[in-house]
């Protein structure tokens, strides 16, 4: 594989060399797309085409349109001999922090377009938002697919073999509309979509060179040639439909399905309805989202029959499905104060005590099995502040901003694992040698290093599960704990039990002495998850090789 990148730029150059250091950081050759830029964007990128041989430069004198550009850098790649061309805009709108996971996974995927999946901050213009969402909704009947989730992203990675047969015998829109166009046409034509969530934003001093009325009109035409072109062939379309790969079914892939204005319509209607009320509203609702997110529902399907033991039915796979949105809600609830704590029991009262009186830290793993979360609101404060919860929760974000809007607490002593490095491992054995527990959950696979797995049966069939809980709790040299939290009607039953007093990782038995450790977990794990599978949350193919 040969990877560059294709900036186009019109009066764009605030950002535009940090943004060229960073893709020069990587490794990438970069080409510059001046498309009829005044000063002082010309000489900005003139200079850069002088400083280094792996920047090249082209200038439209007169502006010709974003896709113009983009698509005379794809010739120029072309010409050099790249197989793969990442394109990003020049204004800095988007987060350059997963350009390492957009390159791992076309190196996994050469065939597969890359694309990101914006991810807006408050800095997002309502109107443009609410723009998007219409052409999100076109590219679906467009593609007879919900697969393509955001085809407006400017920052994306093409395998340019595919690219070149389409430029070929396609005419592709050269103006704002050429991101929907071609990402359309290359889904009919069998290449598969990635999408990953990245980080959008408006800075203030941004310049945006989207012209609303003549942009929108293109965008407009271009939504109806694509629909009468797939309707005309439709038979072609449907034969090459594109493959869903392993990668997109990775849990964080998963982009968040519910939007900020539907989760606060939740909240209003549970403080005006209360938790029955709310549980009718939210059934039509939940409903929806059965319809209309098949990996989802496929993933339950599968999960619930291996734990069944039989061919599930429809209302065992909604009852699934609602389970989990009555968990976000008692979430949100609890977090406010409404949920008494005498509704989370403890199943072994005096082991519990016995580990809150150590004054010793440790590492607690748990599972997406339950609610522990309600169990961490309704703790109390003293108890709550030893706590520090490693999370991902970049893939629900409004869920989480929800949360906090209506209980700042609830964002307090998380880390992000994606922001972990050896100086976070440090923190946090200080943090243990203070008294505190370390919190992490031991049936997902890490989003950094998703090939640092084991194999362990789970429901008779071997699934992945993460080493990170075992080698983190073999580095902190501390107490290891097992936590659970299920649900029993109105009341939540909590188990909190010893795993180990240390990890050991001998040098020469350390695959062995992880997998027993990872065994032993998914024991336990099975066991919890037999009691209530319909408590399980795991709505991916959890067994994916």
């Amino acid at each position: 594989m040969k990877i560059c990148a294709i900036i186009p730029s019109h009066n764009h150059s605030q950002k535009l060399v940090n943004i060229v250091g960073r893709l020069q950081d990587a490794g990438l050759g970069v080409f510059i797309i001046d498309d009829g830029s005044d000063e002082p964007t010309r000489s900005v990128i003139e200079a850069l085409g002088h400083q280094k041989d792996s920047i090249t430069t082209c200038r439209f004198e007169t502006n010709q349109g974003k896709g113009a550009a983009v698509l005379e850098g794809f010739r120029l790649a072309l010409k050099q001999g790249y197989t793969h061309a990442l394109q990003i805009d020049a204004d800095g709108q988007h987060d350059l922090d997963a350009l390492p996971h957009f390159l791992d996974l076309a190196k996994a995927h050469p065939e597969a377009l890359i694309s990101g999946q914006a991810r807006y901050d408050a800095s997002a213009p309502r109107v443009r938002k609410a723009a998007r969402w219409i052409t999100h909704v076109w590219v679906w009947i467009e593609t007879l697919s919900f697969r393509i989730k955001d085809s407006m992203c400017g920052f994306r990675l093409y395998p340019l073999r595919a690219v070149k047969t389409l430029m070929d015998e396609e005419s592709i829109g050269h103006h704002m509309d050429f991101d929907t166009d071609i990402m359309v046409r290359l889904f009919w034509r069998g290449v598969p979509p990635i999408m990953i969530p990245v980080d959008v934003i408006y800075p203030p001093d941004n310049t945006s060179n989207f012209k609303p009325w003549h942009d929108n009109w293109r965008i407009s035409v271009a939504h109806t040639r694509l629909v009468l072109t797939m309707m005309a062939r439709l038979p072609s379309i449907l034969k090459n439909r594109p493959p869903l790969l392993a990668a997109t079914k990775h849990w964080a892939n998963l982009a968040e399905r519910g939007c900020v204005w539907g989760l606060r319509f939740c909240v209003g209607a549970y403080k005006l309805l209360g938790r029955r009320g709310c549980q009718i509203v939210l059934a039509p609702i939940v409903l929806y989202f059965y319809f209309f997110g098949a990996q989802q529902r496929h993933a339950s399907k599968q999960f619930l029959g291996k734990a069944l033991q039989r061919q599930p039915l429809f209302t065992d796979i909604y009852h699934h499905h609602m389970n989990f949105a009555m968990r976000a809600l008692d979430v949100l609830i609890a977090w406010t104060g409404a949920m008494p704590a005498e509704l989370v029991e403890p199943t072994n009262p005096k082991e519990l005590s016995d580990i809150v009186r150590d004054p010793r830290g440790g590492l607690i793993v748990v599972a997406h099995l339950g609610n522990v979360d309600v169990a961490r609101a309704v703790l109390d404060k003293k108890t709550r502040d030893r706590l520090t919860i490693l999370v991902h929760t970049h893939h629900a974000a409004n869920y989480n901003r929800m949360i906090q809007q209506c209980c700042p607490e609830a964002g307090l002593h998380l880390i992000q694992v994606t922001e972990m490095g050896p100086e976070t491992i440090i923190d946090l054995k200080q943090r243990v040698e203070r008294g505190e527990w370390i919190v992490i959950a031991g049936d997902r696979i890490s989003v950094l290093s998703q090939n640092n797995s084991l194999c362990v049966p789970f429901f008779g069939a071997k699934a992945r599960f993460p080493q990170g809980p075992w080698v983190l709790g073999a580095l902190l040299e501390c107490p290891v704990y097992l936590l659970f939290c299920l649900q029993d009607g109105k009341r939540y039953h909590l188990t909190m039990e010893r795993f180990a007093e240390t990890l050991e990782l001998p040098r020469r038995r350390r695959e062995q002495s992880l997998y027993s450790y990872a065994e032993r977990y998914v024991r336990r794990l099975e066991y919890f998850t037999a009691l209530d599978p319909f408590q399980w949350y795991n709505f991916f193919d959890f067994w994916a090789n």
